[in-house]
This record gives structure tokens, C-alpha cells and sequence, in this order.
């Protein structure tokens, strides 16, 4: 009997002692007046046995039919093995047409070794920030490089943009690196989708703050706070991970939902995934998204002032110098004589450089002709650690186009000239003059 059915049994002994009522057994138990009745003949008639549930034994009558079971086991195996309970049970229910709870598929993959129930971590307390009224006014921005291809694709980083009212991907865009074009990109297409949000939540990254406290010159941005000065969006920094942890977040979830999703779409290249990017985006909005405490949108319109084209590229000013040229990125131009060209000398001109590396010259707004002049020899740079890798792979590739093929002519020579010059007089025959040249 089970510890319910003993307490019964023990109220039911006080009620044939007349010690209680029937009224005070059903309080005791919790039960209706008629139920322990009820209860009551059936323990007049047979005893104790008859407090044990009748159901003992046998199965539920709606226990999990044998054949869906295996159906959904063999699906888990064959397509799911490594996704979790929650996202399997998604799968089975809207491909394949199982109407399983989750805690059944959890169940399942338990039992068959699929699935490891892990202990919740302990989580550190940290002071909690209400949510943003309004979507679109404050934005959480992040790249997570991952294999998100894993070993069908070459390793990228993924730039997110989640909206903090409502916890909507609101753009998701995928770039070999963290770079300051790879956000222009990203970023052109969010304004071109939703508009201008109020301001942008980042990190503390050297493309969103200048790290160069020091610097004397300049204007104090980098060339994506540039580029959002231009268009009225604000850029807020971090401090720590946690301060932005909408968008830590949902890179977990992301480097384990997003990567199944590209796996069963058969995506290997950023290009396509970009393009799948939008749907995936929709059903994960529709499934974690919540309203915002305030309906009314706060995100902006464009304005036709507002050349995107324009905007999202290098901009550098530059002194014209007494011979009408300028230096740029180790490459020195030269203006095409134009009219009034005594003017343009200490002028301060506008260089912009657009992701396919065209440089455009302007003046007042006005563009410039010129020419390239002088190319400058490369000298030793700085390289941050996030793109030493990229570097030495550069390195490397531009080592190999300058050397020679193995089959190449060169390697076959063997003449004595590729000996050294002391081997070379030493095989010289005795009174014979050593090769020109060597004295």
C-alpha cells in the first residue's frame, strides 16, 4: 500500500472506533462527505485491500502505443540523435507528424541513451534590468564566430541583432570575420528591413569604441560610430558580457539550434545561409518573441538624405600636399590637374573607400579625379590576436605563388654555380685556376 492508502486505512480504523465522524474523516482526508462513504462500505466489506487502487498494474489508458514509440525512436536515431528533447519534439511534431509531449520525447531519449539530464549550473546573481519599453529602441549587437557549418564549411562568425523589448532577431547576417564592412553589411541590411532603432547595445570592440585613449587627433569615432553619428543611431557599450546577456544568450541557443537547421536544410556557404537566414528568423521569433509593454514602434524611417551607399564606407580626410598629392593606406595618389589647382594645395579632401576597395576622392562634395602615383613598399604591422590566423594564411599563400612549381626548370639545373664556393676549389684539379671570379 502507499503511504495515501495506509492514511486511509488509519482513518478508517478511527471511524469504526466511532472515535470520528464521517465529516471529520473527510477533512482529515480531503475528501467529500459521499466519497468516504463511499470509501467506507468498501472497507466494511473487505477490509484494508479494498483502500488499494485498482489501477495498480495495469497500464494507463493513455499510455504510448508500442508502434509510435519505435517510429519515434527510429526518426531520433536516424535524423535528431544529437538535437535536444524540446527541439526533437518540435521536428517529430511539425515534419513528421507526432503528437508527443516533450516530456515524453525526453523520456524516450533517457531510456534509449540519447539524452543526459545535466545539473542546472549555479547561477551567479547579478542585478536584473527591466526590458526596453518600445521595439527598436535599444538594440544588442554581437558576433559569435562558431563552425556553423561544422566540417561542411569553413569556420565564420555570425553578427546578431536582437531587439531588447521583445527578444526578436530583428537580423541575423553571416561574414568570414567581425569586421567593420562585415557590419556595414549587416547593418545596411537591418535599416533597409526595420529602419533606425534608437541606439545600438555592444560590446567593447574596437569597431564600435576607439580603444586609443591617447589619440590627439581624429574626431573621437571609429568608422561605424561614424557612420551611425551620420544616421542619428546611438552606440552604447558594455561593460561586461552580462550587461548584455539578451544576446549571449541567444548565441547559445543559436550555436545549437541554427546549426541543426543548416544541417537539415543541406547549407554549406554563407552566401545561401544568409539567403535561408529571414525564414529561420521568422519561426524563431514566432516560437520565443513576446510583446512589448508598449505597442507603439520606435524605430525611424529612413530619410532620402540618408545615401546608405555613401554612408557605409571608410571615410579619411587627407592634406593635399604642395605637388597636388596625398597618401592613403601606403599608396600615394595624384590629383588630375584640376581647375584652380593652386587652390587644392593644403586643402583637406574626403577619402572614401566603399568594401570593394574603390577609392573616391571629394572635395566640399565635389569628386576629384586622380591617379595612382606610388605604391609604398609594405613594412611590418600590427596584427590583433583575432586575426593573426587570417594573417599568417596570407602570408603563407603569398609564398607559395612566389615560389617556384617542383617541376620547374630552375630546380634542375645542377650546375656547380649551386654549390658552395669552398666545395667548388676543392674539387678543382691541382695547378688548374679556380673559377672566375673567386680569386
Amino acid at each position: 500500500m502507499s503511504a495515501a492508502e495506509l492514511s486511509r486505512a488509519e482513518v478508517m480504523q478511527h471511524l469504526k472506533g466511532k472515535r470520528i465522524t464521517q465529516r471529520q474523516a473527510a477533512e482529515q482526508l480531503g475528501l467529500s462527505v459521499r466519497q468516504v462513504k463511499r470509501l467506507w462500505r468498501a472497507y466494511r466489506a473487505d477490509g484494508a485491500k479494498a483502500l488499494v487502487s485498482k489501477r495498480r498494474g495495469r497500464s494507463s489508458n493513455h499510455h504510448l502505443a508500442a508502434a509510435v514509440r519505435t517510429q519515434a525512436l527510429e526518426l531520433i536515431r536516424r535524423r535528431y540523435a544529437d538535437f535536444g528533447p524540446t527541439l526533437a519534439h518540435e521536428k517529430l511534431t511539425e515534419a513528421h507528424d507526432l503528437r508527443l509531449s516533450v516530456e515524453t520525447v525526453r523520456q524516450l531519449m533517457i531510456g534509449a541513451g540519447l539524452w543526459q539530464p545535466q545539473r542546472a549550473k549555479q547561477v551567479r546573481s547579478h542585478p536584473l534590468r527591466a526590458r526596453r519599453p518600445r521595439r527598436g529602441e535599444l538594440v544588442q549587437i554581437d558576433g559569435s564566430p562558431f563552425a556553423w557549418f561544422e566540417d561542411r564549411g569553413p569556420v565564420c562568425s555570425l553578427l546578431v541583432y536582437i531587439d531588447d523589448a521583445t527578444g526578436q532577431l530583428l537580423e541575423l547576417y553571416f561574414a568570414p570575420r567581425e569586421t567593420t564592412f562585415s557590419y556595414f553589411a549587416a547593418t545596411r541590411r537591418y535599416l533597409e528591413r526595420h529602419g533606425r532603432p534608437v541606439a545600438f547595445y555592444s560590446d567593447k570592440h574596437s569597431i564600435f569604441r576607439l580603444t586609443n585613449t591617447t589619440a590627439t587627433s581624429g574626431s573621437g569615432l571609429t568608422q561605424f560610430g561614424r557612420a551611425m553619428t551620420d544616421l542619428d543611431i546611438e552606440i552604447i557599450c558594455a561593460n561586461s558580457p552580462q550587461a548584455k546577456g539578451r544576446v549571449e544568450r541567444v548565441h547559445q541557443t543559436l550555436q545549437d539550434r541554427l546549426v541543426k537547421e543548416l544541417r537539415l536544410q543541406h547549407l554549406s556557404d554563407q552566401e545561401r545561409a544568409n539567403a535561408y537566414l529571414p525564414e529561420f528568423m521568422a519561426d524563431f521569433n514566432r516560437r520565443f518573441s513576446v510583446p512589448p509593454a508598449d505597442p507603439q514602434e520606435a524605430h525611424r524611417p529612413l530619410l532620402p538624405t540618408h545615401n546608405l551607399a555613401r554612408v557605409f564606407t571608410l571615410q579619411t580626410s587627407r592634406t593635399i600636399s604642395q605637388n597636388l598629392t596625398f597618401q592613403h593606406q601606403k599608396v600615394v595618389y595624384q590629383l588630375q590637374q584640376p581647375r584652380g589647382s593652386r587652390a587644392f594645395r593644403g586643402a583637406r579632401v574626403l577619402v572614401r573607400e566603399d568594401p570593394q576597395g574603390h577609392i573616391t576622392l571629394e572635395y566640399q562634395g565635389r569628386p576629384l579625379a586622380y591617379t595612382l602615383y606610388q605604391q609604398q613598399a609594405q613594412h611590418a604591422e600590427v596584427v590583433p590576436s583575432k586575426f593573426i590566423a587570417p594573417a599568417v594564411e596570407a602570408a603563407h599563400q603569398k609564398q607559395q605563388a612566389q615560389s617556384p612549381a617542383p617541376n620547374h626548370p630552375w630546380r634542375q639545373y645542377g650546375t656547380p654555380l649551386s654549390k658552395p664556393k669552398a666545395a667548388r676549389r676543392a674539387a678543382a684539379p691541382a695547378g688548374q685556376p679556380s673559377p672566375a671570379g673567386e680569386g
